[in-house]
């Protein structure tokens, strides 16, 4: 069963961003003190003494033309609110009443769902005025909260458990488990066409989209299905040469864009077919790789994409010079904008997951260790000969392994590459990280992560 959803609204600055972090209890989203700093819908799981719902932050609601990128903000609240099962409306307590407050309240009284009425930054009796002024808007009595220091919290916990308070349920929790939900993250430069990819695959407009670059800030999380198939879909910022990102907001944005990398399974690298493959794209996909994460590289616009063989085949050469610490990502075309392709991201992302999350027995193991070992025995530096005796798995997502051995701090990287190589093809693991352990007596712990 779904969680009762609360969407927070409220005109920009009067710290939505700010509750929603203190509810969810991480810092999710993405805060700063000028205005406007969230623009898409960003969803959470809160918790409020015991009450488990929903969270959605929304944009800061503003009066614009439609067609503006504060109008196509406008809509996505408004769409929020019309799916939540209440509203909780913002005002700044120590600013009173603004006429933007009063044109979202007769928005809101306009609206099917319930709404309450919060007056934030009240700490202490600063705001107490401002929270009187609140009852002028006709939506019942204000709650005095402070979402930066906690306080109100009883109040809100009182006003929302009639619309989100349900029967306790047993249902398994699915998030970690290898058939739960597959985490998705898509991720790529500006303007490669992100929030455009994931509008087309949730089949509706859930992103704000447009010309203007680094319009995605916050990393945004959607549950969706794909034929009958969860998957937690998440949305990031672009990620721009370090040496070009100077503003703070940008900073945090690729800081929240690389958390989500470590929570993902699978990995979406989104290049515009239109511009190749550059240098930061590599960087990218090197970070998906060290984080033990399956890696799929997609051709976004390939409907425009000139010299299209030509262009696939060199991305494709790149990608092996430049990673070659794992071989045979692959690479997919595709078109947000018709479609085209999309469907294959879904299912080479399934199929790789199940090779991520696979785990092998001890017995397979070994016998494959023993034929690698004859095939092609370990060097012996010095005339002096290394012995390899078993091979086990430790974990999985991603696979990882432990040789124990002797002299295992003299083996080369070159056989080192061998034996993980052998392992991905004979083992059928795909082109999925792999962390390999040599353990011996004199150096119990030298990882290799490839």
């Amino acid at each position: 069963m779904p969680l009762p959803t609360v969407a927070i609204v409220g005109r920009p600055n009067v710290g939505k961003s700010t509750l929603f972090n203190r509810l969810v209890g991480k810092k999710l989203a993405l805060v700063d003190d000028r205005p406007g700093v969230t623009r898409d819908r960003r969803e959470g799981d809160a918790s409020l003494l015991g009450l488990e719902f929903r969270i959605v932050d929304t944009a800061g609601f503003e009066d614009e033309d439609p067609a503006s990128l504060p109008g196509r903000m406008r809509r996505q609240t408004e769409a929020a609110v019309r799916e939540a099962d209440v509203a909780l409306f913002l005002i700044d307590a120590r600013e009173g009443l603004t006429p933007l407050d009063e044109e979202i309240a007769r928005w809101l009284r306009v609206e099917d769902t319930p709404v309450i009425v919060a007056a934030n930054k009240a700490e202490g009796k600063a705001g107490e005025s401002g929270r009187m002024e609140a009852f002028a808007l006709g939506l019942g009595e204000p709650l005095a909260i402070s979402a930066e220091h906690g306080e109100g919290v009883v109040d809100l916990f009182e006003a929302l458990r009639p619309f989100v308070e349900r029967e306790e349920s047993d249902e398994e929790e699915e998030e970690d488990r290898p058939d739960g939900p597959l985490k998705l993250a898509i991720v790529g430069r500006p303007n490669a066409g992100k929030s455009t990819l994931v509008n087309r695959l949730l089949g509706e407009e859930r992103m704000i989209t447009g010309p203007e670059a680094g319009i995605t800030r916050d990393s945004i999380s959607l549950d969706w299905e794909w034929q009958g198939r969860p998957v937690r879909l998440v949305d990031t910022a672009g990620l721009r040469k370090r040496a070009k990102i100077e503003d703070k907001l940008e900073k945090l944005s690729v800081a929240d864009t690389l958390r989500t990398i470590d929570f993902a399974e699978v990995v979406v690298l989104l290049l515009d077919a239109t511009r190749g493959l550059e240098v930061q794209d590599l960087k990218i996909a090197d970070a998906v790789i060290e984080q033990g994460r399956v890696l799929v590289i997609a051709l976004n616009k390939w409907d425009v994409a000139e010299h299209a063989s030509s262009l696939f085949n060199g991305v494709k050469a790149a990608l092996e010079e430049g990673l070659s610490q794992l071989k045979g990502v692959p690479v997919l075309t595709v078109s947000a904008k018709t479609g085209k392709g999309t469907d294959t991201i879904l299912q080479v992302a399934f199929e790789l997951r199940e090779q991520w999350s696979r785990r092998v027995s001890t017995g397979e193991l070994n016998r494959w260790f023993e034929r690698a070992i004859d095939a092609n025995p370990p060097p012996a530096p010095g005339g002096r000969r290394i012995k390899l005796r078993y091979i086990t798995q430790v974990k999985t997502r991603p696979p990882s392994f432990v040789i124990f051995g002797n002299r295992v701090d003299e083996i080369p990287e070159s056989y080192r590459r061998y034996l993980l190589n052998a392992l991905r093809r004979d083992l059928e693991l795909g082109p999925v990280p792999l962390r390999l352990t040599l353990r011996g007596s004199r150096n119990p712990f030298q990882p290799d992560q490839r």
